[in-house]
């Protein structure tokens, strides 16, 4: 039993910071260096960008995720524009209106899906809604990966929506806040993470970095470099240029150079599999969809909900009145499931 309050399957972001990303801190508190990401450490990072992606992209480093989509939408749209996402997409229900803020009024126009993916009939149909000037000019489609029902979008699934969307002359944004476990779970099917970013169509990807162990930084990382111009300002503009970016670079150097990026978001899939095999087993309970990432999603009676909370485990319902998300992370460890599931299979008297 649980003797005090535990967050290890509330979010990811419960997490602290990883090994790698805190030895790259320190290394980089050493002495002093150009500031505001004029510095060698800089430079070093936004190369590791390119060698991972296979390609010359433009790198930015902003403090958080919703700055991250934000600032790149503001980027793709202007005020008369919308952007089309997903129902689920953090892009419409967890950026307290920020898109359409940092855009100068770009709707928000949310489609449903099966599994949290868009699919392309529906992008096609939200595409020939309104009539002329009366509506607002579709100007980017924002996809996330991994979604947020912790499932993956395939490279051809990536491509058939970019290219539908670029046809009609949107530009093309991911949403990457778990992009490590996507790439991690895609590269167990051969795929590298230029086959589904750029190769696939995607023009700017916000890659995070928080919820795969880092601290304070996303990268908005553009494949489409014309797109770019001038973000640097859009930066400075939204409160998000860091004065002492070495801090935030040297993480990003360290994760994407020896690969702990992948390893990390990996473990948390793996951790994540494991505990869907044990739901599956628990009578009573029953998976919402079949997990691809570090993300589970379980249809669980209110009973056995309040008997896990009271025994100090927290974590939050998320898909209709008895649906829960339980969520792995780079530190999760087996000590952490061996537990849980046996609190779970306790309480749901399995």
């Amino acid at each position: 039993m649980s003797l005090r309050a535990s967050y290890t399957f509330a979010s990811d972001n419960t997490a602290g910071i990883c090994p790698e990303a805190w030895a790259a801190i320190a290394g980089a508190n050493a002495g002093r260096v150009p500031s505001y990401g004029d510095d060698a450490i800089t430079a070093r990072a936004k190369q590791r960008f390119r060698e991972v992606f296979e390609t010359d992209c433009e790198v930015f480093f902003v403090f958080n995720g919703t700055a991250a989509n934000a600032l790149a939408l503001a980027a793709l749209c202007r005020s008369h524009h919308s952007v089309l996402c997903h129902d689920c997409s953090h892009v419409d229900t967890d950026e307290c209106g920020a898109p359409e803020f940092f855009t100068g009024g770009s709707k928000i126009i949310a489609l449903a899906g099966p599994r949290g993916k868009l699919e392309p009939a529906a992008v096609e149909t939200a595409l020939h809604r309104g009539h002329g000037v009366h509506y607002p000019k579709p100007g980017a489609l924002s996809l996330t990966q991994s979604t947020e029902w912790g499932t993956v979008y395939t490279p051809d699934e990536v491509r058939a929506l970019a290219t539908l969307a670029h046809a009609h002359g949107l530009a093309v944004h991911m949403d990457g806040a778990r992009f490590a476990n996507a790439a991690a779970a895609l590269r167990t099917r051969g795929f590298a993470p230029a086959d589904f970013t750029w190769r696939a169509g995607i023009d700017v990807l916000c890659f995070g970095g928080t919820k795969n162990g880092m601290l304070t930084t996303e990268a908005v990382v553009f494949f489409n470099r014309p797109l770019a111009r001038e973000f640097e300002y859009r930066i400075k503009q939204g409160g998000q240029l860091a004065s002492k970016m070495r801090f935030a670079a040297a993480q990003w150097d360290a994760m994407l150079a020896g690969g702990a990026w992948l390893r990390h978001g990996a473990h948390a899939n793996a951790l994540a599999r494991r505990l869907a095999e044990a739901v599956r087993a628990v009578p009573g309970l029953s998976l919402i969809v079949e997990p691809e990432v570090n993300g589970v999603f379980v249809e669980m009676p209110p009973a056995v909900f309040a008997a896990l909370e009271a025994r100090g485990w927290h974590f939050y319902r998320f898909i209709g009145e008895n649906g829960y998300r339980l969520m792995c992370a780079w530190d999760t460890t087996e000590e952490d499931l061996a537990a849980f599931i046996a609190d779970l299979q306790a309480d749901a008297g399995g």
